[in-house]
């Protein structure tokens, strides 16, 4: 009894640590890539330097001024001047945007521990730093781009549609002010499917610097994303996206649509890793020679874990049902004491010839009638 209380608590605890690391998995913000570049040089332990990117580093961590998503900051004097640049979807709120930034903060400088410039992209939020000037600075050299693996049966007439929302959608963002220069919009596209859109440039750009970066990221679109259902391109100073599900936050200005199809299941990944809705495939445009997606090593373990999990789960389930005994058995002391007292009934022939005098008829008890 003790046995079968201790086995199916064990089953109940493991079920409970599968759950809840399916959910913390589930809940893990996305890094989509970074560039290390080593071209302006590395720091050392303790240098200036490093002294300047920790201090630029509190300062963004504890800023509570990043009102609209967009933060600029330096520290330090040349050659050991640090600038950094944070910027966040524009339609996510204050506090996801500072919790996606700091932990931009905790990745990049893991991941690029000595360069003395970086950029990191999460889904929602970009973080970058250098000891060049970045701000009001166009950068079109690291650009990298992603699809998603889901094809489009009717190529050309989706094409169309997109190049006019993308265009609409550029002028749009262009048009915006120097604190954020972000649209949203979604069109009807062919096979009764939304097409969703999102473009967005650094509120620092001018507009045509702006309108001239989505441009630049429009035309690598054939190059990547042609015949997919979806696709990024993304860059320093700007970047979009198109899906056939909405991704982002509903804005108050959108178009009102019918709800969107769920998005597509989960494929295996190659790189970088999988985003919350689909899996992608990633290839950098820049010449940094440390510019590489993040491997999420994790997921190995975590994988190897489940599969012990469910294992054990599956054997002690199949161990407790062995247990029971088969309907129709029975194995009690009383049964087999009842069977007992039915053999006990058999008599030796020679012993029934003599209690009834060699079977006389003096000695029987009745006759039966023949039909």
């Amino acid at each position: 009894m003790a046995m079968a209380s201790s086995s199916r608590l064990l089953f109940f605890i493991l079920c409970a640590l599968a759950h809840l690391v399916t959910l913390t998995i589930g809940q893990q913000p996305s890094f989509l890539y970074h560039f290390c570049s080593d071209n302006l040089g590395n720091y050392t332990t303790n240098s200036t330097y490093q002294r300047n990117l920790n201090t630029l580093i509190s300062s963004i961590s504890s800023n509570s001024e990043i009102n609209y998503g967009f933060y600029n900051f330096s520290t330090g004097q040349d050659p050991n001047k640090v600038n950094a640049i944070a910027l966040c979807r524009g339609d996510i709120d204050l506090n996801a945007c500072r919790s996606c930034i700091n932990d931009s903060i905790s990745t990049l400088t893991t991941i690029c521990p000595n360069q003395k410039e970086a950029i990191g992209w999460y889904d929602r939020c970009m973080l970058s730093y250098s000891n060049k000037t970045i701000f009001r600075t166009m950068d079109n050299a690291r650009i990298f781009y992603m699809w998603n693996t889901q094809n489009v049966t009717s190529v050309d007439q989706f094409n169309q549609v997109l190049r006019t929302l993308l265009e609409g959608l550029r002028s749009k963002a262009a048009s915006g002010s120097s604190i954020r220069k972000f649209a949203t919009g979604n069109a009807s596209a062919p096979d009764f499917k939304i097409l969703y859109a999102l473009v967005q440039c650094t509120p620092d750009l001018s507009r045509d610097e702006c309108s001239d970066c989505l441009i630049r990221n429009t035309g690598y679109i054939p190059e990547c994303c042609d015949g997919k259902a979806g696709g990024r391109v993304i860059g320093p100073s700007c970047s979009l996206r198109f899906e056939t599900y909405r991704f982002y936050e509903p804005m108050a200005d959108d178009e009102l649509t019918p709800p969107s199809p769920s998005p597509p299941p989960l494929l295996s990944p190659s790189s970088p890793p999988p985003s919350p809705s689909n899996i992608n495939t990633t290839i950098t445009k820049g010449k940094d020679n440390k510019a590489s997606p993040i491997v999420v090593i994790i997921v190995v373990p975590v994988v190897v874990f489940m599969l012990l999990i469910i294992s054990i789960c599956i054997f002690l389930r199949v161990r407790k049902s062995k247990k029971k005994p088969e309907r129709g058995t029975y194995s009690t002391p009383e049964a087999q004491d009842e069977i007992g007292n039915v053999e006990s009934l058999h008599y030796d022939f020679n012993t029934i010839r003599v209690a009834t005098n060699n079977f006389s008829d003096a000695n029987k008890l009745g006759r039966g009638n023949t039909y």
